[in-house]
């Protein structure tokens, strides 16, 4: 797979422009292009060939800049357009490692979706693995194929065709080394599954409900897989940056919050240490530095069910 097929920006390659961690865009290189955002005004042709990760700074202000990063999988899922409720970074990482994906390996997927999972599958499994992904839906095939080839994705094949109806095309038969759902009903694919895995490979279907988990774990029996086995990956966010706390007391190098109540705070001893500058006030700011649970974290995403098709 190659995202990007050189170390240096050419017109027509795809660009992730970070501003910040929680602010990227992917951008289209075009000579005479432009990009104006609260930073300044960005021109395409002073991108060319320059390498990727190359910080730019508007020539306007001079002040302002940006950083010029190559759309690998992990920053796709980022910026990616949502056409369907795509999987985030944990999911696809379990997934990964749950299917024992390695270069070589042949993947199918249903359904494609917006492709977030897809690149990701690509690239695991290059450069001499392929990704056969489907989707039902003609319109939303067109756009993730021409997503794949804008960022030169070359072992990903693009097809339409309902799996839940019709299974698996018969020429996949015993190829696949892995098989990815992500279906409203997967239990109607599992037979198909099972037809197209090699021995003692693994299928994960991915399901937001258990009542669906349920249901594909019945299916998924009746077709004797083992190794039957569901998760739920929860990711938890922190913050970590420096805050400087105004309202403070010092006492035995330990920092005391002075706007508790007294009876809430630790005594004084004859033992507290002075100021080194010799005053009897707290110092006016300590920084520190603090860790903590964003306030908005992603919860409950879906369920991944893992099987094995027997040797």
């Amino acid at each position: 797979m190659a995202i990007a097929s050189s170390s240096s920006i050419r017109e027509g390659d795809v660009v992730i422009v970070y501003e910040r961690h929680d602010r990227m865009k992917a951008v289209t290189v075009r000579k005479g292009g432009e990009l104006q955002n609260r930073f300044g005004v960005f021109r395409h042709d002073d991108w060319i060939g320059k390498p990727f990760g190359s910080r730019v700074v508007d020539k306007k202000k001079g002040s302002g800049f940006v950083y010029l990063l190559a759309p690998s999988p992990v920053l796709w899922t980022l910026v990616l357009s949502h056409r369907t409720q795509i999987l985030y970074l944990a999911d696809i990482s379990f997934v990964i490692c749950g299917l024992e994906l390695r270069p070589g390996c042949v993947v199918l997927e249903s359904g494609t979706g917006s492709g977030s999972l897809t690149t990701s599958l690509a690239r695991a499994v290059a450069p001499s693995g392929h990704v056969h992904t489907f989707d039902f839906h003609e319109p939303r095939a067109s756009l993730a194929r021409k997503d794949f080839e804008n960022n030169r994705i070359n072992n990903v094949t693009v097809g339409v065709r309902d799996i839940q109806g019709q299974g698996f095309p018969e020429e996949l038969t015993d190829k696949a080394n892995a098989v990815f759902l992500d279906l409203p009903q997967p239990w109607l694919a599992v037979e198909s599954v099972l037809i197209c895995l090699r021995p003692n490979a693994s299928c994960c279907s991915f399901s937001p409900c258990i009542e669906q988990v349920q249901r594909t774990c019945e299916a998924f029996r009746k077709y004797n897989f083992v190794d039957i086995r569901t998760f739920e990956v929860l990711l938890r966010s922190y913050e970590i940056r420096k805050e400087f706390l105004t309202d403070i007391s010092v006492n035995n190098g330990e920092v005391e919050d002075a706007s508790l109540p007294p009876q809430k705070r630790r005594r004084s001893d004859s033992s507290e240490k002075p100021r080194p500058d010799g005053g009897d006030a707290p110092n006016p700011s300590i920084g520190a530095v603090m860790a903590r649970p964003y306030a908005e974290t992603k919860g409950h995403t879906g369920f991944l069910t893992f099987a094995r098709c027997q040797v």
